[in-house]
């Protein structure tokens, strides 16, 4: 159940609100004259939600590029790739 509050507790409730996003890792919907208008969250939320963004759109190109019968690499290969990588550093 998303955590709604009007945008006028941000200034009365900022702690209880910054709260809510640390301890139970949820944001919280601000909204003014009843309508959505804000969402609040913890950094760490935001990366893990923009880090989910980024690997869904590199899951995208990926089945793009199996559906057009391109082929990819073995996990071997893929794995002699990054041990030649690590070794050149």
């Amino acid at each position: 159940m998303p955590i709604i509050k009007p945008i006028s507790s941000i200034r009365h409730q900022t702690r209880e609100i910054a709260a809510i996003c640390h301890q139970q890792d949820v944001p919280v919907y601000l909204t003014t004259n009843g309508e959505g208008d804000l969402v609040v969250m913890s950094i760490s939320h935001y990366e893990r939600l923009k880090e989910q963004v980024d690997l869904f759109a590199k899951l995208g190109v990926a089945e793009a590029q199996a559906a057009a019968g391109k082929k990819g690499i073995t996990h071997k290969q893929m794995m002699s790739k990054l041990r030649r990588k690590l070794n050149a550093r």
